[in-house]
């Protein structure tokens, strides 16, 4: 079969305008992919500027609290201070009658007693003396284990401390409102007072058989 030149001509028109839609439709795909970038792009960017403000959000939030729990923590020591100086002037003035009753005559009870040796200070809550004896109370208002050993720790340095009372007995008390589980029978196995508070006053709870440890 012989191909005339106007059947070649039409075969050439045809191609020619299927090459036209074939770049049509790849311009049009290239411009939608072109465009779907661009959505994506600018929702990412969308995202990260949501991010970047919640994160910011999140910040503040965190000096805020953070802010608050150092205020926090400010007003609860100035209280525990306080609530420290309450339980020490109740069980500074009861100490004149509790120890006298064990047999120790009390001469002068002083309270926040501090000294310095060797760059190193000592403070003691209250200090009972007489002409033979001396004798640190150790106040809290939650007494723990934890505050007995710390005492015991403190009576072993008492005298490098406080030189002037080497010539007396040295004894132990320690004294709480609320005192945890074990702490008071720790105590008394170290030989050491304890004092509580009973009813508007403060009474010693160690029984008749107790002897004080001399440090």
């Amino acid at each position: 079969m012989t191909t005339t030149a106007d059947e070649v001509w039409q075969l050439l028109a045809e191609l020619a305008t299927a090459q036209k839609e074939t770049e049509r439709i790849i311009k049009e795909q290239s411009l939608q992919a072109e465009q779907r970038l661009k959505e994506t792009d600018r929702r990412f960017q969308e995202t990260e500027r949501i991010i970047k403000e919640q994160s910011l959000q999140a910040e503040q939030r965190f000096k805020e609290t953070d802010r608050q729990i150092r205020q926090i923590s400010q007003e609860i020591g100035a209280l525990g201070g306080k609530w420290g100086r309450f339980v020490e002037n109740m069980v500074a003035p009861a100490c004149e009658t509790l120890f006298l009753n064990r047999g120790i005559p009390v001469h002068q009870v002083s309270q926040r007693v501090k000294k310095r040796f060797n760059g190193q200070t000592l403070e003691i809550d209250v200090l009972v003396t007489n002409e033979h004896h001396v004798l640190v109370v150790e106040v809290k208002s939650s007494l723990s284990v934890s505050d007995v050993k710390e005492l015991i720790h403190d009576l072993s340095e008492f005298r490098q401390f406080f030189p002037e009372y080497n010539q007396k007995q040295l004894y132990g008390a320690v004294a709480g409102i609320e005192i945890e589980e074990g702490a008071d029978k720790y105590a008394y196995r170290q030989g050491l007072f304890v004092l509580a508070q009973s009813g508007e006053s403060v009474a010693i709870l160690n029984d008749a058989k107790f002897q004080p440890t001399v440090w």
